[in-house]
């Protein structure tokens, strides 16, 4: 249902010379000189070929230097592409390089910029130093994930709807360098996962179901030697996983509960990392139903499971040093007959019981299975990820992902959230929250008793360390606003899923390799 990703090279080349259909170049503003627009590194042959004219062209043009912004620039010959495209990366650097984020943002907005276009060179700054990595890293991934499209469900041409970029070279100073081609490797594997998680996210909700999920989830692991288990309905319910059951009874596409695990060869009692995500392929709130308003953007409420089974498959193809599970809990929220309903109590996998208050927070049943499923196969950490509360977007907005757990694991994804452009702030997990939750007939209530919303992304915290083991490093990750960005195509976000968290699990799980 998507576009090919671009095929991705390296090229040493003086980029004046390479014969590309476009040629990207970054654009500083300096500020303190008046404003005047500054040549990023990497594009001084290019500059140097307009006789020091690029600049003021550019500027006629409307250029500022601005982050992101995007100029086009007819080259008549001066070059031999035909067309430079200027990105803005902001203020000259006071370092050797502008900000990774920058610069993934900047690079995603430019091949956008450029469907249509077949080749595509990037002349941007990357660094010789010890920098280069990561700088590099920053430009593979937002042309990969910034040239994404989804190709949706139209069935006549749209003649003014031009083909992603095809190709895309990037200009270093070393193209057969190790490290920098194992940088395009790993870009390659990373994008292919983040592109994947917005497959599936975009999908037609009757498109994706929760069997058909499954089975796609399943049909993708084949041959990467990840070992897949599914339960069915059937067998959810004879193994107690009251919590999946519960949600998924009110729909005639049954739940399901897909565990992939990869197991690192060759090395001795590896740490164990269990990943865990909210897969409810539609979410209408149930017998406590939702508003109508925008409820078709419910579609997007498996992003969590979407995102751990990509990130399994990445990790498949990556090969760490840790032990890594993924556990997608799989459901479609339905009012029928058969809906379970406010009121009820439902007994869990690890046989804690839960009163029903509100149909609607059914995120956290199925997750708290899925965590206690992990528990009891075993693991060193626990990262859960879910759309789970309206209140994450109350609080942090559509771009930061609220983070609840214990202070040294929020604080490392925190970190590694940081680093890759998918910032995540801790939140609190306050004692009278959870007192709000007692239940007079169960061990806790699943929303506040009072059904009072304040701290309403807390509550869905509260709840979910109810069934993690004590001592336990984890972290629950509420993706509700940066999982599905709703408004118009902006740095290497496309309109749809975004494929948050994809890249800060990965991460974290080098982290754990290298850290423990």
């Amino acid at each position: 249902m998507t576009h090919p990703a671009p095929s991705l090279s390296l090229a040493d080349g003086d980029p004046a010379e390479l014969a590309v259909d476009a040629l990207v170049i970054g654009l500083h503003s300096q500020p303190d000189e008046g404003g005047t627009l500054l040549p990023a590194a990497g594009a001084e042959s290019i500059a140097a070929a307009f006789d020091g004219k690029l600049t003021a062209t550019l500027a006629l043009l409307g250029a500022t230097g601005a982050p992101g912004e995007v100029t086009k620039l007819a080259t008549l010959g001066t070059v031999a592409a035909p067309l430079i495209v200027a990105v803005g990366l902001g203020d000259e650097p006071s370092g050797s390089a502008p900000a990774t984020e920058t610069l993934r943002r900047g690079t995603g907005a430019a091949v956008r910029a450029l469907a249509g276009s077949e080749t595509v060179a990037l002349a941007l700054p990357v660094p010789d130093d010890a920098d280069a990595p990561g700088v590099l890293r920053a430009i593979l991934e937002g042309a990969l994930i910034g040239g994404y499209r989804f190709a949706g469900y139209k069935t006549k041409p749209q003649p003014n709807r031009r083909e992603p970029v095809k190709s895309l070279q990037v200009t270093v100073a070393d193209a057969t360098d190790d490290a920098a081609l194992a940088e395009v490797t790993r870009a390659e594997t990373v994008a292919k996962a983040v592109r994947l998680t917005r497959d599936w996210v975009n999908m037609a909700p009757n498109e994706l179901r929760p069997p058909s999920f499954a089975d796609a989830v399943a049909a993708a692991a084949q041959g990467t030697g990840l070992e897949v288990e599914v339960l069915d309905f059937d067998q959810l319910k004879a193994g107690g996983y009251g919590g999946i059951v519960a949600v998924g009874q009110g729909s005639e596409a049954p739940p399901r509960l897909v565990k992939l695990s990869y197991t690192p060869q060759g090395v001795e009692n590896p740490k164990r990392v269990a990943l865990v995500g909210k897969g409810i392929t539609f979410d209408t709130g149930g017998i406590s139903i939702k508003p109508a308003a925008g409820m078709w953007e419910m579609k997007s409420d498996m992003a969590g499971a979407a995102a751990v089974g990509a990130t399994l498959l990445a990790v498949a193809a990556l090969k760490p040093d840790v032990a890594v599970s993924g556990y997608l809990a799989i459901a479609e929220n339905m009012p029928s007959g058969t809906a379970y309903r406010p009121g009820d109590v439902i007994t869990m996998f690890n046989g804690k019981r839960v009163e029903v208050l509100n149909t609607d927070a059914e995120g956290r049943m199925v997750l708290a299975d899925g965590i206690a499923r992990a528990i009891s196969d075993g693991t060193d950490y626990l990262f859960e990820t879910s759309t789970l509360t309206g209140g994450q977007v109350i609080s942090l907005g559509k771009r930061i992902a609220g983070v609840m757990g214990d202070p040294d694991t929020c604080e490392r994804v925190k970190v590694a959230g940081d680093s890759v452009g998918e910032p995540a702030w801790p939140m609190p997990l306050p004692d009278d929250v959870r007192k709000g939750m007692d239940s007079d007939i169960a061990d806790i209530s699943q929303v506040n008793a009072s059904m009072d919303r304040a701290g309403h992304m807390l509550q869905g915290g509260v709840f979910l360390r109810e069934f993690v083991t004590e001592g336990l490093p984890w972290a629950h990750i509420d993706i509700a606003g940066p999982s599905y960005h709703t408004g118009e195509p902006t740095g290497y976000w496309t309109k749809g899923g975004t494929g948050v968290p994809v890249r800060t699990l990965l991460a974290l799980i080098d982290d754990i390799a290298a850290n423990g």
